[in-house]
């Protein structure tokens, strides 16, 4: 029973932060990727349902979001395109390079977002210590692997992978110095679940667009990342043990997390997406003879009154409602806010690709029935917290393995179709 229960909230965790990867393909960079991240945490927060950890729901959830988000810097299109190649050694470097961008999402998203779990008096987290060490690390491994080494993922292209690779470092070298080990295993979990799921949805995408169906493939990409990064975030988080803190909150120390989360990024999400060339290209596309315009005025407006509303709504409920400066915060709230902040995320991808006038984007609907699925069964499952530590040898082995079955991906990959559109050649 014990088991089942984790399996079915690790299934729920998997396909909320999948969706809304999947939807962030629309969107792209930190932002998006910071939405999507802040939601991937906020189902595993309803999923343990602990009233100590909804006292801190927003500083969690924008923890996992600034994770998750930081990654958002590295550019991989390119990296994507080796994995159409036609010989094996193109193609399993592209894959494996694939693994190395998701596996860092998922370390950062992940690290952060068990650093703030564990997170109490008695063991705080130096978030100004940890902030300049990561900084600095950034800028010596990026010094050092791509203008020193040239060790270069993917020229001509950004190689800003090595910032995030350093700050990784560093996230984990104050987890060892501070015994912050719950926070490293969510961190490795996360990180191997981005990592796999990147690199077999690139696969899938190729085999996808050999089957000659029409579909967007390289949507299911971004939720295979998104559902492998939320399964093992969720897998790392219900197998550590973490201690019990306060069950309500300061109303002012919230403030600030909840303006960025369903305020600040939503706002730059709209302002870097809803430009007015991008919208009448859409609209083009769809119906050359709409009057793209005036259309594009009611998309723009819908958008951004849709989070004006939706933060609104929320400062008060939180903020202004509370007569208490010491306030609690239940399940049905949590449930509330992320569902909130899922559908707006869906109802920004309908507006961005034209889905609300046009059925040419079948995968949109789809985001519907997957946040309909979620909301039907995230309530219902309740997974049991163990204590599994840190076992370096398994996961040594965990490691080699996933790389073999990456290198027959690539077997299979290779095999599988001549040269396609997008194949970049990374070594001749």
């Amino acid at each position: 029973m014990n088991n089942r229960q984790l399996l079915y909230s690790l299934l729920i965790a998997g396909m909320s932060l999948g969706t809304a990867w999947a939807i962030r393909g629309q969107f792209g960079h930190e932002q998006g990727a910071a939405w999507a991240g802040g939601i991937g945490a906020l189902s595993i927060i309803l999923l343990a349902k602990r009233p100590d950890w909804y006292a801190k729901v927003f500083q969690l959830t924008l923890a996992s979001a600034a994770g998750w988000g930081i990654g958002g810097i590295i550019s991989y299109g390119v990296v994507v395109g080796y994995g159409r190649g036609t010989d094996f050694g193109n193609v399993y470097y592209g894959l494996l390079m694939l693994f190395v961008i998701g596996g860092l999402f998922g370390l950062l998203g992940g690290g952060l977002f068990g650093l703030m779990l564990a997170d109490n008096p008695l063991k705080s987290v130096k978030w100004h210590r940890l902030i300049v060490e990561m900084t600095a690390s950034a800028i010596i491994f990026y010094y050092l692997l791509i203008e020193e080494l040239g060790w270069l993922m993917t020229p001509p292209r950004s190689e800003a992978w090595a910032a995030c690779f350093g700050m990784a470092v560093a996230m984990f070298w104050y987890m060892i110095r501070h015994q912050q080990y719950a926070a490293l295993r969510v961190s490795v979990f996360a990180g191997l679940g981005g990592g796999f799921g990147f690199a077999f949805g690139n696969f899938m995408q190729v085999l996808g667009s050999v089957s000659g169906i029409h579909f967007n493939f390289w949507n299911v990409m971004e939720y295979s990342i998104g559902f492998f990064g939320g399964t093992g975030m969720a897998y790392g988080t219900f197998t550590s043990k973490w201690e019990d803190s306060k069950t309500t909150a300061n109303r002012n120390s919230f403030l600030a997390p909840l303006l960025i989360l369903i305020l600040l990024i939503p706002f730059i999400v709209w302002d870097q997406t809803f430009e007015t060339k991008r919208i009448v290209e859409m609209l083009t596309g769809i119906d050359p003879l709409a009057d793209t315009l005036s259309l594009t005025t009611y998309i723009q407006w819908a958008a951004i009154v849709s989070v004006l509303v939706a933060a609104a709504y929320w400062i008060y409920h939180f903020y202004f409602k509370q007569k208490e400066t010491e306030v609690s915060i239940n399940f049905r709230q949590t449930s509330a806010f992320f569902f909130s902040l899922l559908v707006l995320y869906a109802f920004f991808s309908l507006l961005i690709t034209g889905a609300f006038q046009s059925l040419y984007r079948i995968e949109q609907y789809l985001y519907f029935v997957n946040i309909v699925v979620i909301y039907f069964l995230i309530g219902k499952f309740e997974p049991s917290f163990s204590n599994r530590g840190i076992n370096l040898s398994r996961w040594a082995i965990n490691l080699l393995f996933v790389l073999a079955v990456i290198a027959l991906f690539t077997a299979v990959a290779v095999s599988s179709h001549e040269e396609l559109k997008g194949m970049q050649v990374r070594f001749n």
